[in-house]
């Protein structure tokens, strides 16, 4: 790439949004943050429906490896209760391999739309197979075979040698057959410590408000200087 391919007329400093007036109050938070998440999250997939917010489930995952090296990627969460919040990779790919090492996590939900972003520090653990393959299950038959084709994170000579490994599963477990879980891979679920609900308001002067986990199990809320 030659130097003025990288010169660009736009410039990032100059491109900003005036987020909504509409505000978040202590007084309207419920006592649990998973309560308080459910109620974003199904004002996110009405988003979703009207084409506002794209994959309202789609959540950043921070992790970091046993020397403390960050890396960063999105994923599809694919279920949250009380405990947390789950979702599913190759147990070989690097964000696995971190979290074996050192189990403390971030995620983010950027529902930018929306000026709303969560955010969740805390602990991932591994789910149970029996959760997993439940959740394999449900999966259509081409992401089945997809989990068993990736080799995720690892480097390969071409896509080639990825669509042929598929096209050999296929010829294998062809649609209808059931498809056995990969030993390899699972779910995650990732354990709160602290869930900051953020808010966009004029002026940079955002909400956010954190929940954070008492050692009793309750939660407490401290609003976060913007």
């Amino acid at each position: 790439m030659r130097q003025d391919d990288r010169v660009t007329d736009r410039d990032p400093a100059a491109m900003r949004q005036h987020y909504r007036a509409e505000g978040l109050d202590e007084s309207d938070l419920p006592a649990h943050p998973m309560d308080q998440f459910t109620h974003w999250f199904e004002q996110a997939a009405r988003a979703a429906d009207d084409g506002v917010v794209y994959e309202p489930n789609a959540m950043v995952v921070s992790t970091a490896d046993a020397d403390g090296r960050p890396s960063s990627r999105t994923v599809l969460m694919k279920r949250y209760d009380a405990q947390g919040f789950v979702f599913y990779t190759n147990y070989d790919s690097r964000k696995a391999r971190d979290l074996a090492a050192n189990p403390h996590v971030s995620v983010l939900f950027p529902w930018h739309a929306m000026a709303r972003q969560v955010i969740v520090t805390g602990t991932a653990r591994r789910t149970g197979r029996d959760e997993t393959t439940a959740y394999f299950r449900t999966r259509p038959h081409g992401s089945q075979l997809g989990a068993w084709a990736s080799a995720q994170s690892s480097v390969i000579r071409s896509r080639t040698e990825l669509e042929t490994a598929y096209a050999d599963l296929s010829a294998r477990y062809p649609e209808g057959e059931q498809v056995p879980v990969p030993p390899h891979w699972g779910g995650f679920r990732v354990e709160p410590r602290t869930i900051e609900f953020w808010q966009g308001r004029h002026n940079r002067l955002h909400d956010r408000l954190r929940y954070v986990a008492a050692p009793d199990g309750t939660w407490h809320v401290e609003r976060l200087s913007p």
